[in-house]
C-alpha cells in the first residue's frame, strides 16, 4: 500500500499551515491566532494541489493521465484562490463599508470577513512548498507500484 499519496497532501497542509502562522505572528510581532483563515503566506490550498500533482509527476511521469487531472484540479484551485475569492474579499470590504454607513444598521452586526483570497506571491509560496514536499516524500517513501 502506498501511502506517499495520503501523506504528501497531509505534510503539506500542516508545514503551509505552519508557515503561514509563523509569517503572520512574526508580522504581527505576536502569536497570529487572530488571523489564522483564509489567505496569506503561504497558500495552503496551493500547497496541497500542487503536492499531488508533483507527486503524481515524480511517480508516474507527465505524460500519465493521473498527472493531466490532478494539473487541472491544481489550476481550478489556484484560480479560484487568486480570483473568484479575492474578488469575494472585495465585496465584503464594500459591505463592510455600506453597513457602516448606514445611519439605522444593527451596531451588534458582525462584520464580514475582507481577508479572502490570495496574492500571486502567496500562490507562488505554496505551489513551491507543496513541490518541495512532493520531492521529500518522494525521496524519502520507497515507490510502489
Amino acid at each position: 500500500m502506498d501511502l506517499s499519496y495520503l501523506l504528501t497532501p497531509l505534510l503539506a497542509w500542516l508545514v503551509a499551515g505552519s508557515l503561514k502562522f509563523l509569517i503572520n505572528s512574526c508580522r504581527a510581532g505576536k502569536p497570529a491566532f487572530g488571523l489564522i483563515g483564509y489567505g496569506g503566506m503561504p497558500s495552503n490550498h496551493s500547497a496541497i494541489v500542487s503536492s499531488m500533482a508533483a507527486l503524481v509527476a515524480l511517480k508516474h511521469g507527465i505524460d500519465h493521465p493521473a498527472f493531466g487531472v490532478a494539473l487541472t484540479l491544481a489550476f481550478i484551485v489556484v484560480l479560484d484562490a487568486s480570483s473568484l475569492r479575492r474578488q469575494v474579499g472585495k465585496h465584503a470590504q464594500a459591505i463592510n463599508r455600506l453597513h457602516d454607513r448606514a445611519p439605522d444598521a444593527a451596531p451588534s452586526a458582525t462584520p464580514l470577513r475582507e481577508r479572502m483570497g490570495h496574492s500571486l506571491a502567496e500562490i507562488f509560496g505554496g505551489i513551491v512548498c507543496g513541490i518541495v514536499l512532493a520531492c521529500a516524500v518522494y525521496a524519502w517513501m520507497p515507490l510502489y507500484d
